[in-house]
């Protein structure tokens, strides 16, 4: 495995953006690798993620993956959340610019870069709030994706304050966006939560909010018509809002989606 990284002049963001990219060796056909964008990509040393990977292709148990870790920026709550609308108090403003940048910048400086005109498959993967920007991206663009991986998803993003007359039901804008959008059938999902997530729980019913809403979101999933097969839901009793739980969890996301 062959590690780079560059910082990509962004004019949408408005900013250089350090990207990673962990290149699989021994790829006799270019067309034949699969893309997995990651969000929050300065977290991925700290796994570290260069050893994942490589005991994973040692063991011969995935198939070959050219994963791009992206930076975030000092706007990240700005710059992540969900293109369409910003949260209740503003956030996730530059979601668009951000989504745009990802398909106007860093997808043709990969494709030119590496000269693979034309990827076998793509993914998006994030962790707490860059899962919610990743499912966003994906949601709203599945003819350019087949998988997503959301580690400790912030899928309590609302558009409006719980003292304002918040609901479950009406406010939580992902879970929104499945219920009045449309299905594409080949879509995968996989979704980890850890019990030690956090310690809120909105509705007193012993759950979690992180575990409420992300498995209240595969609800939403499966009335849209995705069967079991299609959505893998880990969930860790000694899971925390934390980069070693989501390093524990990511080999197994890796395993799911691209294994031998």
């Amino acid at each position: 495995m062959v590690f780079e990284s560059v910082l990509l002049k962004s004019e949408l963001l408005e900013r250089d953006v350090k990207v990673d990219m962990y290149l699989p060796t021994s790829v006799h056909d270019p067309a034949n690798m699969s893309l997995l964008l990651i969000n929050d990509g300065q977290d991925l040393p700290k796994m570290p993620f260069i050893e994942i990977l490589e005991e994973l292709y040692e063991q011969q148990k995935i198939t070959p993956l050219f994963c791009v870790g992206i930076h975030c920026g000092a706007d990240r709550k700005m710059e992540y959340g969900i293109a369409s609308q910003a949260d209740y108090l503003g956030r996730g403003a530059k979601a668009g610019a951000y989504t745009n940048f990802i398909f106007d910048e860093l997808l043709p400086f990969l494709r030119s870069q590496y000269n693979v005109p034309h990827f076998k498959e793509k993914s998006f993967a994030g962790f707490s709030l860059g899962g919610l920007m990743a499912m966003d991206i994906v949601w709203n663009h599945p003819h350019e994706f087949s998988k997503v991986g959301v580690f400790s998803g912030s899928f309590w993003w609302r558009q409006k304050a719980y003292e304002d007359g918040y609901t479950d039901e009406a406010d939580r804008i992902m879970h929104n966006q499945v219920r009045d959008g449309v299905a594409a059938p080949w879509l995968k999902f996989f979704f980890q939560t850890g019990l030690l997530d956090e310690k809120l729980d909105r509705n007193n019913n012993g759950i979690i909010d992180s575990i409420d809403d992300a498995t209240d979101l595969i609800a939403e999933l499966k009335k849209k018509g995705y069967s079991d097969e299609a959505i893998r839901y880990l969930e860790m009793e000694d899971g925390k809002h934390d980069v070693p739980t989501w390093a524990k969890a990511f080999p197994e996301f890796l395993e799911w989606g691209w294994g031998k």
